[in-house]
């Protein structure tokens, strides 16, 4: 039967396609999904300073897998070995050390996330919700369909293959036959990021976060919401105002979570019931990195901050980046690295925010978090270059 809308219904559905579209547009400026930096904008990125380098890297290889599309495809490291996709359906392993592909595969529709792999089971996602599990080998070993479009890398671990959806379904998959174990339904937000909002296995339980600035752990075993606690709660009036979905992938460490919002905050979580720590004003488009002592993150002006783990307070902040439309994160020996919209990779020091080195890829945007694998920092460009890096 065909439902029939008053002209104030017609109207105000109308409003809210439009206000989905303007938030589709801006989240994907705001998560390096088109360019930002045009002549006209009214915030040029900062001009970069020479760099006395303090800390020596060197480039030890380079691949190429394809671009990205309009996708930001983040590698995956397991082991030594690193694994990455590009949108035209290539996923690659590559030894860490040297860059030397182990093995091809391709998919027969275009990619949309990055890979998820345990060393064991290699999987992606691409259009219309379809989805790959790959062997040790490269070889295909089943694929399918969960019907919903998939941005998100699939964490792959315990036996399970977790896709979720942006329709705010989770599934969780057998890694060997893809036979469904479960699946966790939220309640659909007027809006939400459309954006890769990453996953991690922490103890017995898989942290995420999710639409409304709300952070939760599931069960891996039959997908039971096990806790939610908010990070930030929405403000303002329009629907627009009021988006503040947890960004990037949550942060664990020890019995601690952190996790930053888009128009939200930052905060840092108890892990075993979700009880607030600590939390303070603020918008990051990436999500953050952590260590034993601070919490990282660059706002939406890619300023970047270290705050104190215990309690928040402001360790050091460095401007030197403002509107350079820094990717996420990675704490990597004493430094944080991130890379910029022009493909920079910069090196800036955990104790201070100094930049410490910069290097230089295919002038391309970085706008996923870099891996490590082994003892190998490995970037993607979206123009599908890939470098391994060595640091001292």
């Amino acid at each position: 039967m065909t439902s029939m809308l008053s002209g104030a219904e017609q109207q105000g559905e109308s409003r809210r396609k439009i206000a989905r579209a303007l938030v589709a547009g801006a989240c994907l400026v705001a998560l390096g999904g088109c360019s930002l930096f045009s002549k006209e904008n009214k915030h040029p990125p900062a001009e970069l300073k020479p760099v006395s380098a303090t800390l020596s890297v060197r480039q030890a290889w380079k691949a190429d897998v394809g671009k990205s599309g309009p996708y930001a495809l983040k590698p995956a490291a397991a082991g030594s070995n690193v694994y990455v996709s590009a949108n035209n359906g290539n996923i690659m392993a590559l030894d860490g050390a040297t860059g030397r592909t182990l093995w091809k595969a391709k998919t027969d529709v275009d990619i949309t996330t990055g890979p998820g792999s345990d060393g064991s089971v290699t999987a992606v996602a691409g259009e219309k919700g379809a989805v790959y599990a790959f062997d040790t080998s490269g070889k295909q070993i089943w694929k399918k369909q969960v019907n919903g479009e998939v941005l998100s890398a699939p964490l792959v671990g315990n036996g399970l293959v977790v896709v979720r959806t942006t329709d705010t379904r989770v599934l969780a998959l057998d890694a060997q036959t893809g036979e469904r174990r479960w699946i966790y339904q939220r309640s659909q937000t007027p809006l939400n990021l459309r954006a890769a909002l990453g996953m991690v296995f922490a103890g017995d339980g898989i942290v995420m976060g999710f639409p409304g600035g709300k952070l939760g752990v599931l069960t891996p075993g039959n997908g039971v919401l096990r806790w939610e606690s908010a990070v930030s709660y929405p403000k303002g009036v329009s629907e627009i105002e009021r988006l503040n979905d947890v960004t990037g992938q949550p942060m664990v460490s020890g019995r601690q979570v952190c996790a930053t919002t888009f128009q939200g905050r930052i905060a840092c979580l108890e892990l075993a019931n979700g009880q607030p720590q600590w939390g303070k004003d603020f918008s990051s488009p990436t999500g953050p990195a952590q260590d034993d002592i601070a919490i990282y993150a660059s706002d939406e002006q890619s300023v970047v901050f270290a705050f104190d783990r215990q309690n928040g307070n402001e360790r050091w902040k460095n401007n030197e980046l403002r509107y350079r439309r820094l990717g996420a994160p990675l704490v990597l020996g004493r430094s944080v690295v991130m890379g910029d919209f022009e493909g920079y990779v910069h090196f800036l020091s955990r104790d201070d925010g100094t930049v410490l080195a910069r290097m230089k890829t295919d002038g391309s945007a970085i706008s996923a978090a870099p891996v490590v694998a082994g003892q190998t920092l490995v970037v993607q460009t979206r123009d599908g270059d890939v470098y391994g890096y060595v640091p001292d």
